[in-house]
């Protein structure tokens, strides 16, 4: 006889040891003895059967084949009924357990995607496979025992940060059970972390690539940061505890009017989370540009913390480039220090908690007021300075002003009184001047007279009107002479009195007043001395009471020895012949 092998789970191990059951390290199987009675391990045999294993994946149809030509034996087992058409599905079930046993003795390494977890005393899960286009190809059930996930999760959670939930993609050792009771499932003994930590950073190794060679990775980062802010986007799981601690401090800023914040909700995990996080976040940046004339100074994402495969959902290409081109900084706040996640490598500044994202637009906020009120003390210490300097100044210009006005208003007496001389002296010197010409004239018009006289007395009497006419024209260009005289002199007392009126002030009255006494006076005399020489001619001469004595030749007598002699005497209205007597 040989020995007999048992279908038991890990958590039988010990039950099945006590009974007197041995480990085939080979088979990884739990075997007992030839010999040894077989009636404790009946929960344990293929379903009532007392079969020996079969040897390969072929030993299903063998043991079905089995059971319909060979009676089964062992303290359990029933016989089958010799005119049986066939076997039981339990046995049937066994025989297929005990195949999928012998074809895998050993836990095989096998890459699955969580669909989902349930954990009661033992860890249930369902795993499947994806093609490229996301369509399941292949789908189990698998199982983590209570004493084997005692093991396996502490050392896979604290080695990776990632608590086993659906989306997470595994690395596991599993055995393939089948059991009548229960059909096919996956007996998972052990996870290789540093697989799934592998497949978390090639996600984001793929989207950091892809951003860079689209030549976008830097480009949030590479705008200017904000001077300072006065309104910000905040993008955040709704209700979460780091939005509360944001909260906590940034109303305490809108409070005192320092900063507007306009908060978006969106889920930050889950499937779908990065296309609604994206969607919610271009709208309200639409809504506000049509709204209001100015775009926020940041757009802040946050969330509280959490396990790293919650974070890897925000591993997103679309998510991160939309991050990328917008027109504000980008400021991230999501989890906690040693959390990381492609948003933050292409924000502008990573802040390891949302706390932190509040502290450090607040300490933006706290320096630019700092700055604001040092300008603005400079600013008044500077002025204080400029009035005590214009002051000082002013006292100082204030005391050369009336010294240079008391200067100023000596030169301008001093000034003042020798114009007033030069003035008069200026006057009586044209005054005279003008008395000499114009006696100058008035002689030379009395010569210019006598000699006109003597040819007029000497011609025809036709030639009086001549003289006449020449006279008049001599009177004329004497009196346009003694006027152009006279505007000379006026001509150059303004220009003196224009010279001297830039210094003098009050004074200049007085010496204007002289002035034009002094004007008035040469006028007068000027005026006098024209009526004299107009009333020189001759036919003002005759209208005096004058007569002009003539001899027959028409020359005028002019001496009392001259000897007797018809004459004419010529009168203002007339002639009249007369004879000169001897003397």
């Amino acid at each position: 006889m040989s020995d007999t092998y048992l279908v038991t789970t890990y958590a039988d191990k010990d039950q099945v040891k006590a009974l007197g059951a041995r480990w085939d390290p080979a088979r990884r199987q739990w075997r007992v003895p030839a010999g040894l009675d077989l009636g404790p391990f009946a929960r344990w045999l293929p379903q009532g059967l007392a079969l020996e294993p079969v040897a390969s994946a072929g030993a299903v149809a063998r043991a079905a084949g089995t059971a319909l030509t060979e009676p089964l034996s062992g303290s359990a087992g029933a016989l089958a009924p010799a005119d049986a058409k066939g076997i039981s599905l339990s046995r049937l079930l066994g025989g297929v357990a005990v195949a999928v046993s012998d074809a895998f003795r050993e836990g095989v390494w096998t890459t699955v995607e969580v669909v989902d977890v349930r954990a009661r005393n033992h860890v249930y899960l369902e795993v499947s496979e994806r093609d490229l286009s996301g369509n399941t190809v292949a789908k189990a059930h698998a199982v983590i025992w209570s004493s084997v996930a005692q093991r396996i999760l502490p050392a896979f959670q604290q080695a990776t940060g990632v608590e086993l939930a659906a989306g997470l993609k595994l690395l596991v050792r599993a055995r393939p059970v089948f059991k009548a009771q229960y059909g096919f499932s996956l007996e998972v003994d052990e996870i290789d972390p540093n697989y799934t930590l592998g497949d978390l950073e090639a996600t984001k190794r793929e989207i950091r690539e892809r951003l860079r060679r689209e030549g976008l990775f830097e480009l949030n980062r590479e705008l200017p940061p904000p001077w300072d802010f006065n309104h910000v986007l905040v993008v955040a799981p709704e209700g979460g505890a780091g939005l509360g601690d944001f909260q906590a401090e940034a109303s305490r800023l809108e409070r005192h009017g320092l900063c507007s914040f306009i908060y978006v909700y969106s889920r930050f995990q889950g499937e779908g989370a990065p296309a609604e996080i994206r969607q919610e976040l271009l709208a309200a940046l639409e809504q506000i540009r049509v709204n209001h004339p100015w775009l926020p100074d940041a757009v802040v994402l946050i969330r509280g913390g959490g396990a790293v495969n919650d974070m890897a959902w925000l591993n997103d290409y679309a998510l991160a480039r939309a991050l990328c081109e917008l027109p504000v900084p980008v400021f991230t706040g999501i989890g906690h220090e040693r959390d990381n996640t492609v948003l933050d490598e292409v924000a502008h500044q990573r802040f390891d908690t949302p706390s932190k994202v509040i502290a450090g637009i607040e300490q933006v906020i706290r320096e630019r007021a700092q700055q604001a009120r040092a300008m603005f003390d400079s600013i008044a210490t500077q002025a204080r300075r400029s009035v005590e300097q214009a002051r000082l100044q002013a006292t100082q210009l204030r005391a050369q002003v009336h010294t240079g006005a008391l200067g100023q208003i000596a030169l301008a007496k001093a000034g003042a009184s020798q114009a007033l001389t030069d003035v008069r002296l200026h006057a009586v010197v044209t005054v005279r001047q003008a008395a000499d010409a114009a006696q100058s004239r008035l002689g030379e018009v009395q010569q210019l007279a006598r000699a006109q006289l003597q040819s007029a007395q000497r011609e025809t009497p036709a030639l009086i009107g001549e003289i006449r006419a020449e006279a008049r024209q001599m009177l004329r260009t004497a009196r346009l002479q003694v006027g152009s005289d006279l505007e000379a002199i006026r001509s150059q007392a303004r220009a003196d009195l224009r010279q001297q009126q830039d210094h003098l002030s009050r004074s200049l009255g007085d010496v204007s007043l002289l002035a034009r006494q002094a004007i008035a006076q040469a006028r007068q005399g000027s005026e006098s001395l024209m009526r004299e020489i107009a009333g020189q001619g001759p036919g003002k001469t005759l209208g005096r009471g004058f007569a002009l004595v003539r001899a027959d030749s028409g020359e005028p007598i002019t001496s009392a020895s001259t000897p007797a002699v018809e004459v004419t005497l010529q009168f203002h209205d007339g002639q009249r012949a007369a004879t000169l007597l001897k003397p």
